[in-house]
């Protein structure tokens, strides 16, 4: 699409939102948008939200859908398929990796669960589904702490993949859980200083931050949470301005939620720029999701005695959940 033309690019997203919609109905679609991905296609999902509220959607609210698209990346598309079985699953870009899922291979983790005979295993949901298959309960950044908190103080645990969201509830929480070495490339990068310097220049603002984040940004935050809480937290809050610590595209909702305030996003380790976003969520597209609906493609698939293993630990996430 050429955007140098504004009049031409207005005219080819509604046309695109229409032909989404149409196909949504003409198919007996759901889609499912994270808020991550561009606000456009936040705009004509179904349901949006974090990736737990999007497994609890898949859940419960698809049941009468014969097709259900996750515009997210790619673990999500699988968590979906695995709740849904007897759904078709699509994903608008199959290509749309996690960097924290990656630092987490399966063989890999198998062997450092090995290497701790007796531990339970509890796993962030970023990840595979052969990594979820290889799961005691897996968590969010929204319920991670209860579910840990569900366990005895003196629980042996192991918790992957992301060390920075495990650190966190080790320290509210008082446990010693033994940590993979994973991150998400996007929380990683933030930077301390560089939100130092913004407070100095909004000093009323709350600073929120997700808890993927490292340990000296999440040292600086007035609110850690999942994106859910943060948007929560946003709205509800009498503050005018907020420094926000998570990928930027929160910020629609936020925005959306709240346009009289002012959200700034946080900058990377390299950029001065709010700009560090999820260069996988952004491949979600409306063009590609209006293409996928067509063709019905590119679709999820799970191998069912891998989905087998998998479907325990996810709904043990969402019964803690409850």
């Amino acid at each position: 699409m050429d955007c140098k033309n504004t009049r031409h690019c207005d005219a080819a997203g509604e046309q695109l939102k229409a032909d989404i919609l149409r196909l949504k109905k003409e198919k007996n679609a759901v889609v499912l948008a994270h808020y991550y991905v561009h606000g456009d296609v936040q705009d004509i999902a179904d349901y949006v939200g974090d990736s737990l509220a999007l497994a609890q959607k898949a859940a419960e609210a698809c049941a009468d859908a014969r097709i259900v698209v996750m515009c997210g990346v790619n673990f999500m598309g699988e968590t979906v398929k695995v709740l849904c079985p007897d759904k078709k699953v699509l994903v608008p870009d199959d290509t749309a990796g996690c960097s924290l899922a990656d630092s987490c291979p399966a063989d890999g983790f198998a062997d450092f669960i090995a290497a701790h005979p007796g531990y339970t295993v509890l796993s962030y949901v970023n990840t595979s589904v052969e990594v979820k298959a290889l799961t005691d309960v897996l968590v969010t950044s929204g319920n991670a702490r209860k579910v840990v908190e569900s366990f005895p103080k003196d629980a042996k645990l192991i918790f992957g993949p992301d060390r920075n969201l495990g650190s966190y509830i080790n320290a509210v929480t008082g446990r010693d859980m033994v940590l993979w070495d994973g991150a998400c490339h996007v929380h990683e990068r933030f930077s301390a200083e560089g939100i130092a310097r913004l407070k100095a220049e909004h000093p009323d603002a709350p600073v929120l931050v997700h808890p993927e984040c490292p340990r000296p940004v999440v040292l600086m935050a007035d609110e850690v949470g999942s994106t859910a809480v943060l948007l929560k937290y946003a709205l509800q809050s009498d503050a005018r301005e907020f420094i926000v610590a998570t990928e930027p595209g929160i910020l629609h909702q936020m925005r959306k939620g709240a346009p009289d305030k002012t959200f700034i996003p946080a900058p990377g380790t390299d950029s001065s720029c709010g700009c560090n976003d999820c260069a996988y969520m952004k491949l979600n597209t409306l063009a590609k999701l209006r293409d996928c609906l067509v063709n019905e493609a590119p679709e999820v698939h799970v191998d069912p005695a891998l989905a087998a293993k998998a479907i325990r630990p996810i709904n043990r996430m969402l019964e803690l959940s409850k």
